[in-house]
């Protein structure tokens, strides 16, 4: 079995009745939309594109009648427990568009001792063209994002997922590839999708 049908298979398994049923609305993206991701970003992950040929967001997404909002990653915030929307490719392509700029973060760092931005990171931050915001947390995003960086600096890796986490600011490295963070997510027993209430 291939890396994403394995997550896909682990995620049904683990989701509640109601977010199976929701998340079975759910149909792959147009070949339009996949064919215009791939020629805007032709570094993008095939696993990425694999997984938007399955579904196309989860995210607020309206498939016919039905609008569904189900979660289905995760990323380390709160020890892995903290779910994240996967976005469609129409919004992939509109929300990274903007620049990502981590220099007022890189200007904390020099008073603090601590790293705001991960040193995987460029310091130029993430440019348009050069990343792909792919999914947003369970906070409409407002708390957490993840990317996919492919401009990064020395110490990185082309590719690599990047998390954001909001107050305090931080930028971190959590995966060198989309293979290895879907891994991450299977590994973890998809953690983020237990009910428990703290």
């Amino acid at each position: 079995m291939d890396l994403v049908n394995q997550f896909l298979s682990g995620l049904r398994a683990r989701l509640s009745a109601e977010e199976l049923e929701d998340l079975n609305t759910a149909h792959g993206a147009a070949q339009e939309d996949i064919d215009t991701l791939r020629a805007q970003y032709p570094d993008c992950p095939e696993s990425l594109i694999r997984l938007l040929e399955n579904i196309d967001g989860t995210y607020w997404r309206k498939y016919g009648d039905k609008e569904i909002t189900v979660c289905i990653l995760g990323s380390d915030v709160e020890e892995g427990r903290y779910p994240y929307y996967l976005l469609s490719t129409e919004e992939m392509l509109k929300s990274s568009k903007q620049e990502e700029d981590v220099s007022y973060l890189l200007e904390y760092e020099e008073e603090e001792e601590e790293e705001a931005v991960d040193p995987k990171i460029n310091s130029e931050g993430l440019l348009p063209g050069q990343y792909l915001h792919f999914s947003d947390c369970m906070n409409n995003g407002g708390t957490s994002r993840l990317y996919i960086d492919f401009n990064p600096s020395d110490l990185g890796v082309k590719g690599q997922i990047i998390r954001f986490l909001h107050d305090p600011d931080e930028y971190a490295v959590i995966a060198n590839s989309f293979d290895a963070y879907l891994q991450m997510l299977i590994d973890g027993e998809y953690v983020y999708l237990s009910e428990d209430e703290d």
